[in-house]
């Protein structure tokens, strides 16, 4: 026999991460798009400001990712700022304290996303789950299927 149930009703899953793919590609593109838009308006000699943008960027996209994302997340937004964003373009160069901070910003952002989307969805389901705890006691003995 089929039971009609409501989709809606019940306990709604954690939604899941996307891809790691999906969000190396949009890291890719986001930060091609941004450091291009960056280095049009402000030019190549400001670095902070593209450093800046490309660690919100990471952020952002830790918001849907997983944690095993954001240490290519934040690799791909290093290679282009370091690549574009800075004079010589198009020339990656390794300058020790600078490139190694660039990469923590960029790595920390991409973690700090990640878990502040993680700890928003486990609260936001902890809600879900005790959203009216006045509901248990009005049942009646038998009214669940755990009840013999």
């Amino acid at each position: 026999m089929i039971e009609w149930v409501s989709v809606s009703s019940g306990a709604r899953p954690v939604p899941r991460p996307v891809a790691t793919p999906v969000v190396w590609a949009a890291a890719f593109g986001g930060a091609l798009v941004l450091v291009a838009l960056l280095n049009s308006v402000v030019g190549t000699d400001r670095p902070g400001f593209a450093l800046a943008a490309l660690s919100l960027l990471a952020a952002l996209l830790g918001l849907c990712a997983r944690f095993t994302a954001a240490p290519g997340t934040a690799l791909l937004c290093w290679l282009f700022l370091n690549g574009f964003a800075i004079p010589p373009a198009g020339i990656l160069t390794w300058v020790g304290h600078r490139d190694t901070f660039w990469l923590t910003c960029l790595l920390v952002a991409a973690l700090v996303g990640t878990a502040l989307a993680r700890l928003l969805h486990a609260r936001a389901a902890y809600r879900r789950l005790t959203a009216d705890p006045g509901s248990a006691a009005a049942l009646e003995p038998g009214d669940t299927p755990y009840d013999t």
